[in-house]
């Protein structure tokens, strides 16, 4: 794998390329499906599908409730590993950081860009609680949109994104007809430089 000046010195770039490469190369796959990973408050690890927004220079952007499991669980450890597996393309990227919540007007300003459906789900369902029966978020639901009604809905204040900020990235590329994987794994350094390390192994 050749990589460009820039992609030496700065994981972001070379995500940006792939991502954008498996985005385009393959439109019939979630590309910005990733599994999220956390230690919950029972002290085990848990991991589940949750969907990347937006990724900027700083790290990768979701969005939840901020009441729900996994919420709780950054609370109390916000060390936090994320996985895309684009196995249709070869390839995948590991990401082990921190997450921290972002700036109230940056969900805000998400928020609005929903669908009044999706915003209206967010103020009926409380992620990870157990409900008695499907009647009774169709209720809650159904209380939402008559408060709301013909009013512009508002960002819930237990609701919003959290930006992992990356300590480690490893791009994994899978060589055809080989056997072998290539692996870049970029780590930062106490004075926020990237280290960077290229190995092949046996798949």
């Amino acid at each position: 794998m050749i990589l460009d000046s820039s992609q030496e010195h700065n994981p972001m770039q070379l995500f940006q390329q792939w991502f954008y490469e498996v985005d385009k190369t393959y439109p019939e796959i979630e590309v910005n499906a990733m599994l999220f990973s956390t230690i919950g408050v029972d002290g085990f690890p848990k991991s589940r599908i949750v969907l990347l927004k937006r990724f900027t220079w700083e790290g990768y952007i979701f969005f939840t409730n901020y009441n729900s499991e996994k919420g709780k669980a950054i609370a109390q450890n916000n060390k936090v590993s994320i996985l895309f597996n684009w196995a249709v393309a070869k390839r995948e990227v590991l990401i082990s950081g921190k997450a921290e919540k972002i700036a109230k007007n940056l969900s805000e300003g998400y928020f609005e860009s929903r669908p009044e459906g999706s915003k209206l789900s967010a103020w009926a369902s409380n992620q990870s609680e157990v409900v008695s029966s499907r009647k009774v978020l169709d209720d809650q639901l159904e209380h939402y949109e008559t408060k709301f009604k013909n009013q512009s809905i508002p960002k819930p204040s237990n609701w919003g994104g959290y930006l992992i900020r990356p300590d480690k990235i490893e791009f994994i590329e899978y060589i055809p007809l080989t056997g072998l994987k290539c692996t870049i794994t970029y780590e930062l350094s106490s004075d926020y430089n990237w280290n960077i390390n290229i190995r092949y192994s046996v798949n």
